[in-house]
């Protein structure tokens, strides 16, 4: 158990069983990144893709007297120039626990099994209006790039284009 500025937090590894909390996470940064109607996965997704026997995220879960109040999902990437990288997909707080620690503890555990891992790169995103998040990213001296473009094809564009491939 870890210590935060002002509660107690225990970090721990996620288990099948938090995906409940987990979801209601998702579904409030969602709310928070004014994004609440695009969240399509379901909570039995979630729990199948995380534990299931082809998982394909990890997951750390920050709790305060046994309620879920943080998560940060990860998973395992490949770059052709460094090898295996660790990409935070989401660092979530639940808000009544922002600015108190817990948030700090998540981050910090990810970057110590990024280093055990020996990964290449941590890399993660941050919404440019979401100042909050990118001071917090700057304190650890994160290298914020404005160089790279996102880019991304949606679920329906993937059937739409597969179908032209055919």
């Amino acid at each position: 158990m870890r210590q935060s500025n002002e509660i107690m937090v225990t970090i721990r590894e996620g288990k099948r069983a938090d995906c409940p909390a987990v979801y209601q996470l998702i579904q409030e940064l969602a709310v928070y990144e004014k994004a609440a109607d695009q969240v399509e996965i379901t909570e039995e997704e979630l729990a199948e893709d995380g534990f299931g026997p082809n998982a394909i995220y990890h997951l750390l879960v920050a709790e305060k007297e046994d309620q879920i109040i943080g998560i940060a999902l990860y998973y395992i990437k490949y770059s052709t120039w460094k090898g295996k990288c660790v990409y935070l997909e989401d660092l979530i707080v639940t808000e009544k626990y922002r600015r108190v620690g817990a948030g700090k503890l998540l981050f910090e555990e990810l970057i110590k099994i990024a280093a055990k891992l020996n990964a290449g790169r941590m890399e993660w995103q941050v919404l440019d209006w979401n100042e909050p998040a990118i001071g917090f990213y700057k304190k650890y001296n994160a290298e914020l790039d404005g160089e790279w473009y996102n880019a991304k094809f949606r679920r329906e564009q993937l059937q739409e284009l597969s179908k032209k491939l055919k």
